[in-house]
Order: structure tokens, then C-alpha cells, then sequence
């Protein structure tokens, strides 16, 4: 089911290149159906929106039902278990009080001579959440991108995500969104919802930043959109690696590789192990738990093209593997994960022990589950408030400050023959 890869010599199977080569943003029919969605939306805006939800998701819509109603958010609450309702109200309180730690407040210092300066920290005014459809309901996306922005203090959050053909939008969905304070849902999927948060419609307002996952449209959108506004993240398929040792139970290390390769066909899951023996027990219980799973045609391409069980010598070199790879997900199933931890240099999300499960974060725990991918977590984080807001830097001097920095200021300036930034210093004491 999956291959076992022998790294004890030290040599490099290729392994870390097929991982990041998954991401097949960048290929050029793709980068082409998604420039000439982004165009028509920019110059056709609903028309072209109403369009595309026809042909793609099958939805016949108009402009007055492309928005969600009041009344479709109260049916929705009706629709929605109950049980449901209080985990997702139960999840958005440890999702909220997780981020609050994370917000910064504007700060100022004084130094001689009157001279102020500082820093004022201001949330941007209105962003994007991207929500996909597909093969899975993803409620727990609509709480990890709008609650982190709602502590932050955005006011408007508009939400796009894909119709069913009846025009009708996941209730779960819907109450997620209530709950975590988006003010606004559009029934749109794909790289047109992208675009038309991007370049505003005439019902669909232009947003400063759009989140969320997506499938390859919808990242190829967020690439070529970036720079008209800001995104979060340049996201790829989705992936967890395990560093096990001989005190790992089996079954838990199969469940949690399984949880990751179901996502999708690009999915990867590598098992980090010192122990030949313990690879060959997960790979035997991953064949057991595979039958009593749903998702085979998913699970069938993943686990054969991008899962592996590695065999190290030591969790030394256990760790060297897992900070090439800088995987979304690292679960440390070893004797002591705690001593294991400042080992760690590239990661998006880390799960100390046997029973801190990888689920456990993407749904309750309250930590981001959006998280670099491939590769990505070298030089990225996990969706945080900081996202949400932007700073101002603020400077005040005096006279008096002004005139002892001033030769330096015109020292600089005349350097890089910059006579008029000299001068706008030089001007102010000619009298």
C-alpha cells in the first residue's frame, strides 16, 4: 500500500522533491482558464460571475439570489443538529481564546529631545474568506479564517463559497459562518469567487486580503490575484509526517496517517521511524483501517504516489528529515516529545505525543489549521491575527531633534544624489 524508503545511508531518494513538485500550481493551462476567468469577472462582473456558477456548479442564479438571505441563515439554524451546533459553538471558543493571546497593541517610545516614535496597529477593513465545496464539507474552514479575523477587529467579512445546484448552501456551513461573525455569503465557487472578491461586482464588494483553501483554480486565482489585493498563504495539498519510535501503538500511527492521505489524491503521508519492525506494523494496520473508510478512490492514489514509511538510524536523523520536508503537520509519537521539541525548525503545526491526534487541531483544540504547505513552513506560519491587521509606523521629532539629525539625513541624501530629499531638510532651517 505504501513503499518503505531506506534513508540509514544517508542518501536522498528524491523523496523531499516529489513532495514539493505536488503542488501543480504554475502549469500553464491552468495559469491560462484562470487569467481569462479573472479578466471577464473584472470586466463583466455579475454577468460573468452568474455565468461561470451556471457552467461549473450547475446553479441558475440571479444577481438579487447571489447573496444569502436572512431568511436562509434562519432556515439553516433550523436544519442544523443540535449536537452540531453546540461542538461548533464549543470549537469557536477555543479557536477565540487561542487567537486572543495572539493580538499586539500599538506601542510608542520618547527619546532626547522631544523626538516620538511608535508603531499603530490597525485591522484591515474588509477581507475575503474562500470556503471550498467539493467531496467534503469543511466547516471548521469557515471558523479558522473568520474568527481569528473577528479578534482582530475587521469589521466586514465577506465569505464566498460554492452553490449546490439547487442554489442552496450547506446549512453547517452557513451557521459556522453566523457564528463567527462574517457578515456577508455569496453563493459563488472557483476561481470566480476569487475574482470577484478580488475586483469587487456590482454586488459583491472589492476586499483588502482573501483567505481560505481552494483547489488548484482556486490557488492559481489567489497567485495571479496577488498584488491587486493581499492573500493569506500560497497553499498546496495537504500533509502530515510522523516521527515514531518503538513506543508508538501502530493502530494510532495508521489512523493518523489515514486522516491526512483521505484529503485528497495529492495528499502526502510520511511515516519518520528508527524502527523497522514498527513500519512494518503500521503499514499492516493501515491495510486493515483502509477497509472501513469511505474515501478509497482518494485513498488508493495518495497512499500509493505520495506516502511512505522512512526508516532512520536514529531520531537524530529522524528530525534532519522532518525539517527537510518543513510538513504541515508533524506529530512526535515518541517516548519523550517533549525533549524532541526545540529539534523542531520547520513545521507548521506540531502534536506532542500519542494522544494529541492531528483531527484534534484541524477541528476543536483551537490553534490555526491553516498551515504552510509544501515545503512552505521554511519561511511561513500558521494563519494567526497578525494576518488580519496592518501597522503604521509613526514619527514625530522637533526642532531641536531635527537639527542634530539633520547632516546625517543630508549625508544620506547627497550620497545617493537625492538633492530634493536633501533639500526638504536643508529648507527648513535657511532662515
Amino acid at each position: 500500500m505504501i513503499k518503505i524508503i531506506d534513508m540509514r545511508q544517508g542518501k536522498d531518494t528524491g523523496l523531499f522533491e516529489k513532495l514539493v513538485e505536488r503542488d501543480r500550481v504554475g502549469k500553464q493551462d491552468v495559469i491560462d482558464v484562470v487569467g481569462e476567468i479573472l479578466g471577464n469577472v473584472r470586466k463583466h462582473g455579475n454577468k460573468a460571475v452568474l455565468e461561470y456558477t451556471g457552467k461549473f456548479d450547475g446553479a441558475v442564479l440571479t444577481a438579487e439570489s447571489l447573496k444569502v438571505s436572512r431568511k436562509e441563515m434562519e432556515e439553516a439554524y433550523e436544519k442544523v443538529d443540535k449536537k452540531l451546533l453546540d461542538i461548533i459553538r464549543k470549537a469557536k471558543a477555543n479557536i477565540t481564546t487561542f487567537h486572543e493571546k495572539q493580538k499586539e497593541n500599538s506601542w510608542f517610545t520618547t527619546g532626547e529631545d522631544g523626538i516620538l516614535l511608535g508603531q499603530v496597529l490597525r485591522p484591515l477593513e474588509i477581507v475575503g474568506i474562500y470556503v471550498p465545496g467539493g467531496t467534503a464539507v469543511l466547516t471548521s474552514s469557515v471558523l479558522m479564517n473568520a474568527l481569528p479575523a473577528k479578534v482582530a477587529g475587521v469589521e466586514r467579512i465577506v465569505m464566498a463559497t460554492p452553490p449546490a445546484k439547487d442554489g442552496s448552501i450547506d446549512p453547517a456551513v452557513l451557521v459556522a459562518a453566523n457564528e463567527s461573525g462574517v457578515t456577508e455569503i455569496y453563493k459563488i465557487g472557483g476561481a470566480q469567487a476569487v475574482a470577484a472578491m478580488v475586483f469587487g461586482t456590482e454586488s459583491v464588494p472589492r476586499v483588502d486580503k482573501v483567505f481560505g483553501p481552494g483547489n488548484i483554480y482556486v490557488a492559481t486565482a489567489k497567485r495571479l490575484a496577488y498584488g491587486y489585493c493581499d492573500i493569506d498563504m500560497f497553499a498546496g495539498p495537504s500533509e502530515i509526517t510522523i516521527v515514531a519510535d518503538d513506543t508508538a501503538d501502530p493502530v494510532f500511527v495508521a489512523a493518523d496517517l489515514l486522516s491526512q492521505a483521505e484529503h485528497d489524491v495529492l495528499s502526502a503521508s510520511i511515516l519518520v521511524t528508527p524502527s523497522v519492525k514498527l513500519a512494518e506494523m503500521v503499514i499492516e494496520e493501515l491495510s486493515v483501517q483502509y477497509e472501513g473508510l469511505s474515501r478509497k478512490d482518494i485513498l488508493d492514489k495518495s497512499l500509493s504516489e505520495y506516502c511512505a514509511a522512512v526508516i532512520v538510524n536514529d531520531l537524530d536523523q529522524a528530525m534532519d528529515v522532518v525539517n527537510r520536508i518543513a510538513p504541515e503537520h508533524l506529530e512526535l509519537c515518541i517516548e519523550d516529545p517533549f525533549g524532541r521539541l526545540g529539534y523542531v525548525k520547520n513545521a507548521g503545526a506540531i502534536f506532542l505525543g500519542n494522544w494529541s491526534p492531528e483531527p484534534l487541531g484541524d477541528y476543536y483544540a483551537g490553534p490555526n489549521h491553516v498551515l504552510p504547505t509544501g515545503g512552505t513552513a521554511r519561511f511561513f506560519s500558521p494563519l494567526n491575527v497578525a494576518d488580519f491587521v496592518k501597522k503604521s509606523s509613526v514619527i514625530s521629532y522637533t526642532k531641536q531633534a531635527l537639527e542634530k539629525a539633520g547632516d546625517a539625513v543630508i549625508g544620506f541624501a547627497e550620497y545617493e544624489k537625492l538633492d530634493g530629499h536633501a533639500n526638504a531638510v536643508k529648507v527648513r532651517f535657511k532662515k
